[in-house]
C-alpha cells in the first residue's frame, strides 16, 4: 500500500465541501437539503472505511487494502507498522521464553515457581525426575500436597527463611534432596531442589568417626588423668623431679580431656535424632550464678563482672544445652579480656521482642574479618594465644548449635582496641512468662 503524501488533504476537502455548501446556500433554495446529502455522503464514506479497518483488523493475517486514500491511508499504515513491530516483538519474547526454558530444562537442580498460593506454576524436566512431577497433572496443584512432609509444610510456609531444608526424596527414600526458596517474580517464589544425597552421606560418615573418635579417645584420656593425678598426689620423693612435667602432662590432659567433651556434646548436637527438651528454664538465676563463677575463673586477673537481669523472664529449651551455651561465651569473656577489665552480663527483651543473652566485654576486640568464622570448629583468631589461655576451639561451634536447636541465632558485634559483645538471641515464642519485667543486677 502506497503512503499517502498529504495526510491532511481530507481537511482541506472537508472545508472546502462546507465553503461550497455555504454558498450554495446563500443562492439556492435547495442548498440546504444538498449540503445535508453531501454531509450524509461524505459521513457514509468514512463509515465505509471504518468498516474496512474494523475487519482488517479482525483478519490479524489479512494483507494491507490497496489504493485507501486520504487520512484512512496513514491509519492504515500506522497501524500497519504498529501491528509488524508487535509481531516482531512476539517473535523475540518467544525466542526469550524458549532459552529461558531450555535454560532452565538444562539446569540439574530442579525448578519449581510457586504463587503466593503455594500453587505450582511451572517446573524444569530435572523437577520431574527428582520429585516426580507431571507437567498436565501437577500444574496448579499445591506444592505442599505434592511434597507430603511435616517439616516441608513448616518450611513452605515461612517465606522470609533463607536456609536450605535437607529430606528424603518422594519417589525415593535413599535420595536426599535440598530444598530451598527464593524470591522470583511478584508474588511468587521459586523452589530449587537439588540432590545432595552424596554429600549427605560424607557428612554422615564425618560425624560417625568424630563420634566414634572421640568416645575411644575418652577412656584412655580419663586413665591418663587418674595416673596423673595419683602420681602429683602421691608425696613421692622419687616424684618429686618430675613434677613439672607431670603437672604440664595433667594440664594438656585435661585440655584433651575437655576437647574430647566438646566433641561428644557436637555430636549430639549434630544428631537430628536428639529431641529438643521443652523446659521452663530459669535463666535469672542461670545468669547469677554465671557471675559467680565467673569471678571465681577470673582469679587474680581481677575483673569487673556485673550482670543486668531482667528476673520475671524465662526461656523455654532445654537447659542443660543452654547452660553450656552461656558459660561459653562467658568464659571466652573471661580468658580474652585484659587484667582488670569489664565484663557485663545481660539477659533482657530487646525492643523487637526477642529474649537476649548478651555478654559484652572490654578485651581486645576481633577484627571484622574473623568474625564471620569465628563459629567454625577449631577457628582460631589467634592461634597462639587460644593454646595459652586453654580453650578447645569449639566453644562458639557449639554455641551456634545451640542457639539454631533453639530457633535462635548468635549476634557478634567487635571493635578492635574497644571489646566485644555476644548475645544469644531467642525468637519471642521461646520466652516464658511474659509478665512485666523488672531489672535486677548482680
Amino acid at each position: 500500500m502506497k503512503r499517502s503524501e498529504n495526510p491532511f488533504r481530507e481537511f482541506w476537502i472537508f472545508g472546502a465541501y462546507l465553503l461550497i455548501g455555504w454558498l450554495i446556500t446563500q443562492n439556492f433554495d435547495q442548498g440546504r437539503t444538498f449540503l445535508i446529502a453531501s454531509l450524509l455522503a461524505y459521513l457514509a464514506w468514512h463509515l465505509y472505511h471504518a468498516v474496512k479497518l474494523m475487519f482488517w483488523l479482525s483478519d490479524s493475517i489479512g494483507p494491507v487494502p490497496e489504493e485507501v486514500p486520504g487520512i484512512w491511508n496513514e491509519i492504515f499504515h500506522l497501524l500497519y507498522l504498529r501491528r509488524r513491530q508487535r509481531q516482531q516483538m512476539k517473535k523475540r519474547l518467544v525466542g526469550v521464553i524458549a532459552e529461558f526454558r531450555d535454560s532452565a530444562n538444562s539446569l540439574p537442580e530442579a525448578a519449581i515457581a510457586v504463587d503466593a498460593n503455594g500453587e505450582i506454576v511451572w517446573f524444569n524436566k530435572a523437577a520431574q525426575g527428582l520429585l516426580g512431577l507431571m507437567p498436565q497433572r501437577d500444574v496448579g496443584q499445591r506444592i505442599s500436597n505434592l511434597i507430603r512432609h511435616p517439616n516441608f509444610v513448616e518450611f513452605e510456609s515461612s517465606p522470609t527463611s533463607n536456609k536450605a531444608l535437607i529430606l528424603p526424596s518422594p519417589n525415593d527414600p535413599n535420595v536426599m534432596l535440598s530444598f530451598r526458596f527464593s524470591p522470583y517474580r511478584a508474588r511468587q517464589r521459586l523452589l530449587m531442589v537439588r540432590d545432595v544425597s552424596r554429600l549427605t552421606r560424607l557428612e554422615q560418615m564425618r560425624k560417625d568417626f568424630v563420634a566414634n573418635v572421640s568416645h575411644e579417645l575418652r577412656t584412655p584420656v580419663t586413665v591418663l588423668i587418674g595416673y596423673l593425678e595419683t602420681m602429683l598426689s602421691s608425696g613421692d620423693e622419687k616424684l618429686a623431679r618430675y613434677q613439672r612435667p607431670l603437672a604440664q602432662m595433667q594440664a594438656q590432659t585435661k585440655r584433651m580431656s575437655a576437647i574430647v567433651d566438646d566433641l561428644l556434646l557436637l555430636s549430639r548436637l549434630d544428631d537430628e535424632r536428639t529431641r529438643l527438651a521443652q523446659e521452663e528454664v530459669d535463666v535469672p538465676s542461670l545468669v547469677c550464678m554465671m557471675v559467680e563463677d565467673a569471678r571465681i575463673l577470673s582469679g587474680e586477673a581481677q575483673h569487673q563482672i556485673e550482670a543486668e537481669i531482667e528476673t520475671q523472664v524465662g526461656l523455654s529449651g532445654a537447659p542443660k544445652e543452654l547452660q553450656s551455651a552461656f558459660w561459653n561465651l562467658v568464659s571466652n569473656a573471661v580468658r580474652y579480656t585484659p587484667t582488670g577489665g569489664q565484663i557485663t552480663l545481660r539477659w533482657y527483651i530487646d525492643t523487637q521482642r526477642q529474649v537476649r543473652f548478651e555478654v559484652r566485654d572490654t578485651g581486645p576486640g576481633i577484627e571484622a574479618h574473623h568474625i564471620p568464622r569465628l563459629t567454625e570448629r577449631f577457628y582460631r583468631v589467634d592461634a597462639g594465644r587460644s593454646r595459652e589461655v586453654g580453650g578447645t576451639g569449639l566453644g562458639l561451634a557449639i554455641v551456634k548449635h545451640v542457639l539454631e536447636r533453639h530457633g535462635g541465632y548468635l549476634d557478634i558485634h567487635s571493635v578492635v582496641g574497644q571489646g566485644s559483645t555476644f548475645a544469644c538471641v531467642f525468637p519471642p515464642v521461646r520466652q516464658t512468662a511474659p509478665r512485666a519485667a523488672s531489672n535486677k543486677s548482680a
